[in-house]
C-alpha cells in the first residue's frame, strides 16, 4: 500500500511553469527598456528565492548584468496572516548609495514589506527605487504601494510553490498554486 500517496496533499496549479517563464523573459525585457545603469537587485527572502533566480537569469538573457543582494524580512513568520510589523532579519552586505535598486519580492498583498524595504533603500540613498513582484494581490493593501513590475495578479488565495511556502513546505514546487487538502 502507498501511504505517501493517501498523506500527500492536494495541490491546484493557480500559474503554470510555462506562463512564469514567459511572464519572466516579458519582464526582464521591460526592465532593460528602462535603461536602469548601475543596476542592484534587491531580492527579498525567503519567499522570493526562485523568482529572482529566474529573473536574474532573465536579465542576463536581454543583455543586463545587475549585482545581486539579499535582505530577509519578514511579517508572517510561520503563519498564514500577515502579523502587521516588519522586521529584519537579515540585511544586505552592498552599499546602495547612488544606485538603481531593483527590489523583487514574492507577493505583494498588504504592502507593509514592499513599503518598508523601499522607504529603508530610499533612506540609504538610492538614485532610483522601483519594485518588481511575482504576485499582486490587490485587495490585502494596507498601505499604498503599486509594483512597478508585476508578473501576475493573484486572486486573495493562500499561496505555494516556487519559493513560496506554508510553514517552510512547498518552496520547491515548479508552479504557483494552493493547498486544496492537507
Amino acid at each position: 500500500m502507498d501511504t505517501q500517496a493517501s498523506t500527500s496533499p492536494e495541490l491546484e496549479v493557480i500559474f503554470t511553469p510555462e506562463a512564469i517563464a514567459q511572464r519572466l523573459g516579458e519582464m526582464a525585457r521591460e526592465v532593460a527598456d528602462a535603461r536602469l545603469d548601475n543596476l542592484m537587485v534587491a531580492a527579498i527572502l525567503k519567499g522570493s528565492f526562485v523568482f529572482a533566480a529566474d529573473l536574474i537569469r532573465a536579465l542576463h538573457g536581454v543583455g543586463l548584468a545587475p549585482e545581486v543582494d539579499f535582505m530577509t524580512l519578514s511579517s508572517y513568520r510561520k503563519a498564514r496572516a500577515s502579523s502587521g510589523q516588519v522586521s529584519i532579519l537579515r540585511d544586505m552586505d552592498l552599499d546602495v548609495r547612488g544606485r538603481n535598486v531593483l527590489i523583487v519580492d514574492d507577493v505583494l498583498d498588504s504592502g507593509r514589506t514592499l513599503a518598508f524595504a523601499k522607504d529603508l533603500i530610499a533612506a540609504r540613498g538610492a538614485r532610483a527605487i522601483k519594485t518588481c513582484v511575482l504576485l499582486d494581490k490587490r485587495s490585502k493593501r494596507a498601505v499604498h504601494i503599486e509594483p512597478d513590475y508585476c508578473a501576475f495578479e493573484c486572486p486573495d488565495i493562500f499561496v505555494v510553490g516556487y519559493g513560496m511556502d506554508v510553514a517552510h513546505r512547498y518552496r520547491e514546487l515548479p508552479f504557483v498554486g494552493r493547498v486544496v487538502h492537507e
